[in-house]
């Protein structure tokens, strides 16, 4: 073999190391297992695979998300949705996120906002981009800690309330009550 062979013939193996298999990037999928806490819903699902979205998937996920005191649905940030996933990722668990919070329609973030401190008057769950959450199984700081470091989004810590809020607004913190 000559030298012009054997450098063409490493590359390609090199690169058939480096880069995935078509096969191999087909088995990847990105999957989410929520339950709802205040409709004692369930959603298990494969939301992204074949490197594509499902869009059936997410409909499903927009459903599951809405504001469960009007049922409203709205478009969630495809962001959040990663931002979750990634968390899980990160933890490499397969545990279930407790939904407390997703979309809130205008109507239910002003009563809210009326009956409750903290709330925001322009809240990202009026846009689909926010979810206050717990992740079974695990303790919240450790939630807090893991969404800090991915620096996604804003993450808010509500100990008390027994959840940490997830957005996909600029990375930043805050703990409350402060």
């Amino acid at each position: 073999m000559d030298r012009r062979t054997f450098i063409k013939n490493s590359f390609l193996l090199g690169a058939s190391i480096i880069i995935p298999s078509r096969s191999a990037a087909a088995k990847y999928e990105k999957r989410l297992r929520l339950y709802h806490t205040h409709t004692g819903e369930w959603f298990n699902g494969v939301f992204w695979a074949d490197g594509e979205y499902i869009y059936e998937t997410l409909e499903d996920l927009e459903y599951f998300l809405r504001d469960y005191r009007n049922n409203e649905v709205h478009k969630i940030d495809l962001r959040l949705i990663e931002y979750l996933h990634s968390i899980r990722q990160r933890l490499e668990t397969s545990k279930e996120f407790l939904i407390y919070s997703a979309y809130r329609s205008p109507q239910t973030n002003a009563y809210l906002r009326r009956h409750s401190r903290g709330v925001a008057k322009n809240s990202f769950h009026l846009y689909g981009r926010a979810v206050d959450v717990r992740l079974a199984g695990y303790d919240l700081g450790v939630l807090r800690f893991v969404a800090l470091a991915l620096r996604k989004g804003g993450v808010g810590y509500y100990p008390r309330s027994g959840f940490v809020h997830l957005d996909t607004g600029t990375p930043r913190y805050w703990r409350y009550p402060s």
